[in-house]
Order: C-alpha cells, then sequence, then structure tokens
C-alpha cells in the first residue's frame, strides 16, 4: 500500500477509535490479558496471591480474554494473514544480512522483542498506544514518546548496523 495513504488510514482509524471507545489503539493489553490468563492456568496459586493479576481481573471482570484489545490483536492478525494473501506474500522469510547467521538474527529479534515488550510495560504502553494515538489527541507525552522511540532507533543503528551490512 502506498505508505501515505496508509498513514491517512491509520490517523482516520486512531480517530474513530478515539472517538468511539474513548481511547486509543495498543497491543500491549492484549498481550497483558492473554499473559494473565496464562498464568491463571498455570499456577492459579500465583495468580489468586499476586496483587498485579487480582488488580487486572478487577479491571476485567467479564474476564481478561473479552478485553477488546485483544480483539483488535486478533483482527489485526487475521487481517495482516488476508492482505498476504490478496498481495501472494505469504511465506515465512528469514531477512538479514549476509554476513547474519541465522541463529544471531532469531537471537536478536527474540531479545529485541522481549526489551520492546519489557520497555512497554514500564512505559505504561506500546508504540501504538503511547506515541500513535497519544499523537493523535495532541498528547505532548506521545509526541516526546515517539520522539523517544525513533531517537533511540537512530542512536543504537549505528552500532547495529554491522548486523545487516556488509
Amino acid at each position: 500500500m502506498n505508505p501515505y495513504l496508509a498513514g491517512i488510514l491509520l490517523g482516520l482509524v486512531l480517530l474513530a477509535t478515539v472517538y468511539i471507545t474513548g481511547r486509543g489503539l495498543g497491543a500491549s493489553g492484549a498481550v497483558k490479558s492473554v499473559v494473565a490468563t496464562g498464568v491463571k492456568a498455570a499456577a492459579p496459586d500465583h495468580y489468586e496471591s499476586a496483587a498485579i493479576y487480582q488488580d487486572y481481573a478487577a479491571e476485567h471482570p467479564g474476564g481478561t480474554m473479552k478485553s477488546w484489545l485483544v480483539f483488535e490483536v486478533l483482527g489485526v492478525l487475521i487481517g495482516a494473514f488476508i492482505s498476504g494473501i490478496l498481495s501472494d506474500r505469504i511465506g515465512l522469510k528469514l531477512e538479514k544480512g549476509p554476513s547474519v547467521t541465522n541463529k544471531t538474527r532469531i537471537l536478536t529479534a527474540v531479545l529485541g522483542g522481549a526489551l520492546f515488550g519489557f520497555g512497554s510495560q514500564l512505559g505504561r504502553g506500546c508504540t501504538s498506544g503511547s506515541a500513535l494515538s497519544g499523537m493523535s489527541v495532541m498528547s505532548l507525552g506521545g509526541i516526546v514518546t515517539m520522539m523517544a522511540i525513533f531517537g533511540g532507533a537512530y542512536a543504537l543503528a549505528w552500532f547495529f548496523r554491522r548486523l545487516w551490512l556488509r
């Protein structure tokens, strides 16, 4: 899709979401719901004794998996799959630089994802929730968050560039 058109459509989706739900988009809440449900199934005693899970369950009286964020993320996954089918881009492919092994690429991707997930909990939301949704309502925090994300990425890119170049 044309990136300018995609940006406009994303802005309209954000605007509609804030108007309809009173809050913006975000994916980290869905991950939190899945984790809480998994802990409840795997370690019910821990789930019942940990205040963080009890507080989260109190916010979702119908059940943590009934959070609209879970359905949002499911919709994103289904939509991405349909888009891949329509554009004939379905397939497993590991993209990496020529001098990077598959193991290094997978480990750095997992480490980066874990750090980003941890950071999203410290920052009380992921990039979608904090930056995009925050910027859509002209929140200073959202603007600062977006600047920090891109500034941090540009600053760290120099150190990791040799993983992709050569």
